[in-house]
């Protein structure tokens, strides 16, 4: 397991995150997702800690505040000092009635996060993030109530989730000319099968020197291995019931014909060879894996050990690169006349 500084803190964190959105769930939309009671997700997070991983993610809105409660026990039965797990969460997501119910307003931060820290049974959250963008808040609302928790001491970091680029490059912005707390990292979905952040975010995230902590890397389980052009529908797994993210079908089919020929090449299954091919990308911090089951979680931990080659990652990317767009084609062809090169030492 390699660990990786997040964002321009000194802060490192394993290159697998557990998440915990498995855990908890009930009839509703959260038992789609998974319904990991707490003794399996007690062997879930010792399986995690023991594969190396010290970084744990989880939200307010999973299953309702009960991931959270079911994360904090499991830390408390296993004895896990606190210092030896980066815990971050997430507030956005409707948690109450009335339309101060949810968002990223200053009321609703500052509410919501006391409910998080009770729920984990800890005193501070090491990376909160804004869970979505709220069109309804100022940016400079959101940044100053992430500021006022990171100098009370409740909270160490902050990080966003599914915002577009500009967006994040405003926040970021706002943070250094008023002096508040700084972004240190995206949480976003990537995978082989849907690449549109290498377009505008990644460029971003590596200019802002924001880091990349990636959801759903198996596409909703589309990369699991279960699934194939011949075999759409596995009849089981969380596609089977909650076909999410939406993912282009060719493309998807396509990545995984490319990721089956690498596994058999490098002896380790699909789901190993997607998690490895965004192991293997610059801009990725830590990649987010969870489970249902302690062997899915095994699977997952087993990617950390495959080595793609220069000819692996070739053979992937040419079936699942993006097609060109504009401005990108115009700043490839244009770019090329002010490349700078290495300075020279004067004579």
């Amino acid at each position: 397991m390699r660990y990786n500084r997040l964002g321009r803190s000194g802060l490192l964190v394993s290159e697998l995150c557990l998440g915990t959105m498995t855990f908890g769930g009930d009839d509703g939309l959260w038992g789609q997702i998974g319904r990991v009671p707490q003794d399996e997700a007690d062997q879930i997070v010792r399986a995690a800690l023991d594969g190396g991983i010290n970084f744990i993610d989880t939200a307010n809105i999973y299953s309702q505040g009960r991931s959270e409660e079911i994360l904090g026990q499991s830390l408390k039965n296993l004895g896990v000092a606190r210092e030896d797990v980066v815990i971050a969460t997430k507030v956005f997501g409707r948690m109450g009635e009335g339309p101060n119910g949810a968002g990223a307003s200053r009321g609703h931060i500052l509410d919501q996060v006391k409910h998080s820290l009770r729920r984990l049974q800890t005193d501070h959250i090491d990376l909160y993030q804004i869970h979505g963008f709220d069109p309804a808040t100022p940016i400079e609302e959101t940044m100053e109530a992430l500021d006022i928790l990171v100098r009370h001491g409740h909270v160490r970091y902050i990080g966003l989730s599914n915002w577009a680029a500009w967006q994040v490059a405003k926040a970021q912005g706002i943070a250094e000319r008023k002096g508040l707390a700084p972004v240190q990292s995206l949480q976003a979905y990537y995978t082989v099968a849907g690449r549109d952040l290498e377009r505008e975010i990644i460029p971003m995230l590596a200019s802002e020197q924001v880091g990349l902590m990636v959801w759903s890397p198996l596409a909703g389980g589309l990369l699991s291995g279960k699934y194939d052009r011949a075999n759409e529908s596995a009849g089981e797994g969380r596609r089977a019931t909650f076909d999410f993210p939406p993912v282009d079908r060719d493309r998807g089919y396509a990545a995984i014909d490319a990721l089956r020929t690498v596994a058999e090449r490098r002896d380790c299954t699909v789901a190993q060879a997607a998690l490895a091919w965004l192991l293997h990308q610059p801009a990725v911090t830590s990649v987010i894996i969870g489970a249902k089951r302690l062997d899915q979680l095994e699977d997952n931990l087993g990617a950390v050990k495959v080595e793609l080659t220069a000819e692996d990652l070739k053979q992937i990317d040419e079936v699942t690169r993006l097609p060109p767009e504009y401005p990108g084609w115009m700043f490839e062809r244009q770019g090329t006349y002010r490349t700078v090169s290495p300075a020279r030492t004067p004579r």
